[in-house]
């Protein structure tokens, strides 16, 4: 015999469920008490705000490429961690979010923190789930498990009335995991794609989000090779392929330097591969032209409606670059010089030294200071926030599954990012990359949830943080500036406390930097340390963005 905590636990363990992060309640203590029995089989961590939470379970769902569980009080703690939900929807990461809800029987009467989550997560989840009894518990869990994974993947909601966890739910069999099953593309659309692709001149694939979740990195490299594409990567997708390989020509980043933009007006044929073509990355939707064609492969037919295309492959991106590699024709000439000067564009755009900075710490050198010492495995991530294009410009990936950042622009993200990233990848560096504004937003340092660098020391997790401080709410200042010129700067400075103190405060070997060559040291100085550092950049605020003389518009 079991209660509903113990009947959901069970299943969670059943389906492979490795890491849990909660803020715990008083509304789902049967499943905190089955995760206590289970501690040797799902490791519970326990962030300081709802947000870390899901942020966590976000970055785990990233690097990992399958659903963490986030577990949260009703009311106040679903909604603070609806921010990661949100995130985990437009990253497309599966994650399960487990709601402790009040009781059946209080329900529709405004009950204390009650909230009607079927409406709420409407919008931002692939489903609400609701057991009706005790002994529904392992199916509706399951059930939510299987379809953050399917398709697009997503976050998926549960929600547990206090009645259904406390309840008896007798001996009830756990459904056997089942697998993610691949989905296969049309033997017709991949003909008439690889048509298009022969015909085309100049083919330029934008490879997306799912090519990391799938794990298609080599379906991609190899699909590249096989026609002589070129590559570019959709918003903080730059772990889709390595960024040595010679068909990558660079991130489609918010800001584009001159070699992109030429690179795309000569392009004649898109080939989306697992993105689902953000905002970001297709400039609020408006950067593909009607004269190009458009190849978009996804397993969502609803992404695939939203453009029009050539040709729309509804399928995985993975079989459908292996598919599409066996019978394309190889690049001609023309087409391989091509891809070869944006190629060399790249990187030189990728070198340091092509940006002048005004004060005494250059972020493209601390960018590629820390590649130079980080092994090709390590994780990196960015928080949301202007500084977050200097890494995205100089850094260089290699290994598949490496970066996280949220393409939904949430600052905070950063450190129980970190969290999550550490449980996926225990032994891989994992590097944090976090502004000024990020660090203190609620859940990470110093907001109303506190600060995630004390649940790194808690468990003992290696994370490194570098924070990036300019003493400003740095992209909005500098659209403030653009638009309205110095006299228009206002409500975007901020004063930051001494972040080097904070984290010694916290437990964390922390140190400060003030000039470019003192990082080198002590970026060796916080890997070569066990347990969490910390690392204290003093920028100026007139070093904001890697792009010069162009609107920052977005906080991200």
């Amino acid at each position: 015999m079991m209660d509903g905590g113990e009947a959901l636990v069970e299943t969670l363990a059943a389906w492979g469920v490795e890491a849990a992060f909660a803020v715990p309640g008083e509304s789902y203590l049967p499943v905190l008490a089955a995760l206590q029995r289970r501690a040797n089989g799902i490791r519970l961590i326990t962030p300081r705000h709802e947000s870390g939470v899901t942020f966590a379970c976000a970055a785990y769902g990233r690097i990992a490429g399958r659903a963490a569980v986030g577990l949260v009080s009703r009311g106040p703690g679903s909604t603070n961690a609806s921010i990661g939900l949100h995130v985990a929807r437009q990253d497309s990461v599966p994650m399960l979010l487990v709601i402790g809800d009040v009781p059946t029987a209080s329900k529709g009467r405004e009950a204390f923190q009650e909230i009607d989550y079927h409406k709420m997560f409407s919008g931002i989840a692939k489903a609400v789930f609701e057991p009706e009894t005790a002994s529904d518990v392992p199916d509706n869990a399951a059930r939510a498990l299987e379809l953050a994974m399917a398709g697009r993947p997503g976050p998926v909601v549960l929600v547990m009335p206090k009645d259904i966890s406390d309840g008896d739910a007798g001996t009830p069999g756990v459904p056997q995991a089942v697998p993610r099953a691949p989905l296969l593309p049309d033997a017709g659309d991949i003909a008439e794609a690889a048509r298009l692709i022969d015909a085309a001149r100049r083919p330029v694939v934008i490879a997306g989000e799912l090519i990391a979740f799938e794990g298609a990195e080599a379906s991609l490299a190899g699909f590249a090779a096989a026609c002589g594409a070129a590559v570019t990567t959709a918003y903080r997708c730059q772990d889709a392929i390595a960024n040595d390989d010679p068909a990558y020509i660079g991130h489609l980043e918010i800001n584009r330097d001159s070699f992109q933009e030429q690179g795309w007006e000569e392009a004649d044929l898109v080939i989306a591969a697992g993105a689902r073509l953000d905002g970001i990355t297709t400039r609020d939707f408006s950067m593909i032209r009607d004269d190009q064609t458009l190849i978009h492969i996804h397993p969502d037919a609803a992404v695939l409606e939203r453009w029009p295309s050539g040709t729309a492959v509804r399928a995985d991106a993975g079989p459908a670059l292996e598919a599409l590699s066996a019978v394309v024709s190889n690049g001609s000439p023309d087409r391989l010089d091509w891809r070869a000067s944006l190629n060399r564009a790249y990187r030189d755009f990728s070198e340091p030294g092509g940006v002048p900075v005004h004060g005494r710490v250059d972020l493209a050198e601390i960018t590629a200071e820390t590649r130079r010492q980080l092994p090709s495995d390590a994780v990196v991530i960015t928080d949301s926030g202007t500084f977050a294009r200097w890494v995205h410009r100089y850094f260089r990936f290699g290994d598949p599954r490496t970066q996280a950042g949220p393409m939904a622009g949430a600052m905070g993200y950063g450190v129980p990012g970190g969290i999550g990233a550490a449980f996926a990848r225990p032994r891989s560096p994992v590097v944090v990359f976090v502004g000024d504004g990020g660090v203190l937003m609620a859940g990470q340092g110093g907001g109303a949830g506190g600060q995630e660098a004390v649940t790194l020391v808690q468990e003992r997790l290696p994370v490194k943080i570098v924070v990036c401080d300019n003493n400003a709410w740095g992209s909005i200042l500098t659209s403030q500036q653009t638009r309205y010129g110095d006299a228009g700067i206002f409500g975007t400075r901020i004063d930051s406390p001494d972040f080097e103190a904070v984290g010694r405060a916290y437990g964390l070997h922390a140190s400060r930097v003030r000039e470019t060559g003192e990082f080198a040291g002590a970026f060796a100085a916080a890997l070569a340390h066990p347990g969490p550092a910390l690392i204290h950049l003093e920028l100026d605020e007139r070093d904001i963005s890697p792009f010069t003389g162009q609107s920052q518009s977005y906080r991200v």
